[in-house]
């Protein structure tokens, strides 16, 4: 635990890549991820929850939510001096509280934000999910500044950054000496038609799919459904699927002669093997990739200065 994380990465036991570093645009989503994570928990031993920091307005809703489905036995609050937006998250107040997608315990029976109601929730055998029971633990920061706004955002990408170029650390050799720029190192071939392609937050046209995928960050997933195309490609899934993630990479280049994309990844080759499609996010490539590669004369590519604003 000690230490800043980009520095002791792990594989985790079970990831699905969410693609964004806000749920705000969808929260039905979300969730459906938390749900899919947390099957994977078996009790063997203590499970300690990270939750985010949006606790205002739809965020302390969601929190709500979570906190139904995920049944804690305890949970920490830390309290801000004069900070009011925050009720005491007590078994009570979670008990008749509305969330974003579930009703309290007074509520009737009423539709919040279009959703419909929550009998599609699977939750253990025999727990009653309707009161909560867990234990409240409050923390109140005595140092300066604690809980203030404003900076973090700018560290949490710095920190998101930093974790990307951690992971991209693996691509390098082990002995310590030059660090390769990513145009040195030898890409993965992988055909159009062996994976299918997402792009998970935002409408994209197939027509200029491939430009959205070339130089991006991907996630390297694992649909249940095997991948079946009657051409030799591109597959574009019609939604974002929920399913398993074992690891990231960079798709550095697209052969649109030889239907093949060109991926950078420090995934290991037997789990490659499992990858049958590419999930696009909102999460970019480091600038400092991009634009400090040595050895290159004249123009970096995909790095430009001369584009018009208005566009």
């Amino acid at each position: 635990l000690p230490g800043p994380p980009f520095t002791h990465q792990q594989m985790p036991r079970k990831m699905v890549y969410y693609g964004q570093t806000s749920c705000e645009q969808d929260t039905e989503r979300y969730l459906d991820v938390v749900k899919y994570v947390f099957s994977c928990y078996k009790k063997e031993v203590p499970l300690v929850i990270n939750t985010m920091g949006w606790v205002k307005g739809e965020g302390l809703l969601l929190l709500i939510d979570l906190i139904r489905l995920l049944s804690p036995s305890h949970i920490v609050q830390m309290d801000i001096y004069d900070w009011k937006a925050m009720p005491p998250l007590t078994p009570e107040h979670v008990h008749f509280s509305a969330g974003l997608h579930t009703k309290g315990k007074q509520q009737s029976k009423c539709k919040q934000l279009g959703v419909g109601d929550m009998e599609s929730w699977k939750y253990p055998e025999g727990e009653d999910m309707s009161a909560p029971q867990h234990k409240l633990l409050y923390v109140n920061p005595e140092f300066p500044r604690a809980g203030a706004a404003g900076e973090a955002r700018v560290h949490s990408g710095i920190l998101q950054d930093m974790s990307i170029l951690g992971y991209l650390g693996h691509l390098q050799s082990p002995d310590i000496g030059v660090v390769l720029p990513l145009h040195s190192l030898v890409p993965y071939q992988v055909p159009f038609n062996a994976v299918a392609l997402r792009v998970i937050h935002t409408d994209v046209a197939p027509s200029n799919i491939m430009y959205a995928v070339n130089a991006s960050w991907v996630g390297l997933c694992c649909i249940p459904e095997e991948v079946r195309c009657q051409t030799d490609g591109p597959v574009l899934l019609t939604q974002t699927p929920v399913c398993d993630c074992l690891g990231f990479g960079i798709v550095r280049g697209v052969d649109m002669e030889k239907k093949l994309y060109h991926v950078l990844t420090p995934v290991p080759p037997e789990n490659l093997r499992l990858v049958n499609c590419l999930l696009l996010g909102n999460i970019a490539i480091p600038n400092c990739v991009l634009v400090g590669q040595q050895g290159i004369e004249g123009e970096i590519p995909y790095v430009t200065s001369d584009y018009n604003y208005s566009i």
